[in-house]
């Protein structure tokens, strides 16, 4: 099902600088939010979502990857406001925006915050909420070769992605992401105590992608999100770790369409 379109490579201007994004495909617009290591690029997921009909755009963050960085951001909310700035700036309307993990993260601020410029939310082994069991894994405890392993479901699957030792580009992008990271998520670390009020006013349709062996992120977070947002649904993906997306391209891309088939 994988497309072979090759993704565009642009950039847009908003006002804390420019922002590097790659979009491909037509049809209903889908922007993707990557996890707080920074984007490695157009993934399987990606190209199962253009092959299923969906124009797909993935930014970097604000911050990471090739996109200016807002010395001034210190909250994960200020990463959110400029997100919104994206989406203005590319005249995306109401869109379905997926966040994973940390990328997760800001789109749920950005839902609390400005719920007219999304038609939908998809939730990927996000972060966000502070676990009632459980612990989210500090990052900032561990090297980032096993932060990202324990973000797979076995040493296999890490290697099967980025090899035995991963390209230069990769761990300069890590190295530059883990700094972004530290400065707007470590305190209180990868949590907004304020969002377990404000989630229940979030009434656009929300799927919520879980792996049911994630490491990183207690199942625990998605079931309370089920629980505060109105309309919400759980899927629980079995033997997938916190990088479902990777691990279950296909699968997890069927999901995304099936949800905004229904909408």
């Amino acid at each position: 099902m994988q497309s072979s379109v090759e993704f565009e490579q642009l950039q847009i201007a908003i006002p804390s600088g420019d922002v590097a994004y790659i979009v491909a495909g037509r049809g209903k617009p889908v922007v993707y939010l990557h996890h707080s290591w920074g984007s490695p690029g157009a993934l399987p997921f990606h190209h199962n979502l253009v092959a299923l009909g969906l124009r797909t755009i993935v930014p970097d963050l604000p911050g990471w990857g090739g996109s200016h960085r807002p010395a001034w951001a210190r909250d994960v909310r200020d990463i959110a406001i400029l997100v919104g700035c994206v989406i203005d700036a590319l005249k995306l309307g109401p869109v379905t925006l997926i966040g994973s993990g940390f990328g997760g993260y800001i789109a749920t601020e950005l839902a609390t915050m400005s719920p007219s410029r999304m038609s939908s939310l998809i939730l990927i082994g996000a972060v966000g909420l502070y676990p009632e069991e459980g612990e989210i894994l500090d990052q900032m405890m561990l090297s980032h070769r096993q932060y990202i392993q324990e973000s797979f479901r076995d040493l296999q699957t890490y290697i099967d992605h980025f090899g035995e030792e991963p390209e230069p580009e990769i761990r300069t992008l890590w190295d530059l992401s883990r700094e972004m990271t530290a400065r707007v998520s470590w305190k209180p670390y990868m949590h907004n105590r304020r969002l377990k009020h404000l989630l229940p006013g979030v009434s656009c349709p929300v799927l919520i992608v879980q792996g049911e062996s994630d490491k990183v992120v207690p199942c625990s977070v998605a079931t309370q999100s089920e629980s505060l947002l109105p309309n919400s649904r759980l899927e629980v993906v079995p033997n997938a770790g916190h990088l479902v997306e990777f691990e279950e391209p296909k699968l997890v891309s069927d999901l995304v369409h099936d949800h905004i088939r229904n909408l």
